[in-house]
């Protein structure tokens, strides 16, 4: 679904709740920021504690923390009642076939069904309906910036090595706006996509067959893809493993490092902390308001070190700037005054 079959009262609605965001991030952001290095000049402070005891005592600060929870609720009831007033839009589940393989055994685990990540009611996986709202909603949340998922096509143009991949697996890849460019720009590889929503993966292969992309999408838990030992050439995971329990993230490399062949590669899109102390204070916090309770502990784990126990070496991260530049050469951002997610690249490979 796109905002260009909507009326002009159903964009009106969508457009209100995303320049509200736009106007937190480029607005009451620079606002908090700049009310902090007042207080902090004069306290002299520079733990991360003590960065947030300043900044949740600022004048601006509520106003900076409903926002943003309270725009998110508003983004997505705006977008709930679009995809209900739109049923012609509805998914058809199918059947399985050889590119779509769903799992109505699989148990999902109850760290992902006991929240409503993003603040999306009742989830992605519930039904047809949770996976269009998914799709529409993924489009605003990061501020209307990535309507044609230019996004994702800067991460493979930018951090993945042109090589020749036989086969690449996309772990987590949602209704597949990260799969989708996967097949596009490595047309001669198989490509597959590992998802626990079957919703999703039913909207990931409907898209993929109008775009006549031949993907096959796996209903399975990114712990434990079924795939074989050393099938794999490129392992790729976008905005997933802050979404993961920290206790689960070892065995997620574990696995990716099982079904890479030696040599190999990962590539995990997703957060680190920026060493500036409002942005990291505020996206911890971020963790809380958009009810995503496991990005503090993941931007915060040693994840090289899980990397070198599973058997993946030349681990590292490096910035990511979304305007377009793509993958930056160290753990560095471009100054920026708005608020912005701290995109980065997490590289690593299969030992030989």
């Amino acid at each position: 679904m796109t905002t260009s079959n909507l009326s002009l009262q159903e964009n009106a609605r969508i457009d209100f709740a995303l320049y509200l965001r736009r106007r937190w991030s480029d607005v009451l952001y620079p606002a908090l920021n700049t009310q902090y290095e007042l207080e902090a000049d004069q306290s002299g402070t520079s733990s991360l504690e003590a960065t947030e005891n300043i900044v949740t005592n600022l004048p601006v600060y509520p106003w900076f923390a409903w926002m943003e929870r309270g725009a998110q609720k508003m983004l997505w009831r705006s977008v709930s009642d679009v995809v209900e007033a739109h049923p012609e839009e509805a998914i058809d589940g199918g059947d399985d076939t050889e590119e779509l393989e769903l799992n109505p055994s699989l148990k999902l685990p109850a760290w992902y069904t006991d929240w409503d990540i993003h603040v999306q009611p009742g989830g992605v996986w519930r039904n047809g309906a949770s996976a269009r709202v998914y799709e529409l909603g993924a489009k605003l949340v990061m501020l209307g910036e990535n309507d044609r998922y230019g996004f994702h096509d800067s991460f493979l143009e930018t951090a993945v090595p042109k090589r020749t991949y036989a086969r690449i697996v996309d772990l987590g890849c949602g209704f597949g706006k990260s799969t989708w460019p996967l097949k596009k720009t490595f047309p001669q590889a198989e490509v597959i996509g590992i998802e626990l929503a079957a919703p999703c993966l039913q909207l990931a292969h409907r898209k993929a067959k109008e775009q006549q992309l031949h993907i096959r999408f796996i209903q399975a838990d990114a712990c434990e893809t079924g795939l074989e030992d050393q099938s794999c050439d490129l392992v790729t995971a976008t905005m997933l493993i802050h979404e993961i329990p920290e206790d689960k993230l070892q065995i997620i490399f574990t696995e990716a490092a099982r079904i890479l062949m030696p040599g190999g590669l990962l590539r995990i899109l997703d957060f680190q902390n920026t060493g500036q102390p409002v942005r990291d204070v505020v996206m911890a916090q971020h963790g809380a308001r958009n009810n995503e309770p496991f990005m503090p502990p993941m931007m915060n784990a040693d994840l090289n070190s899980m990397c070198d126990k599973a058997g993946l070496v030349k681990s590292q991260w490096v910035a990511f700037d979304e305007r377009g530049t793509g993958r930056l050469e160290n753990l560095s951002w471009p100054d920026r005054a708005e608020w912005h997610f701290p995109w980065a690249v997490l590289e690593a490979e299969k030992a030989l």
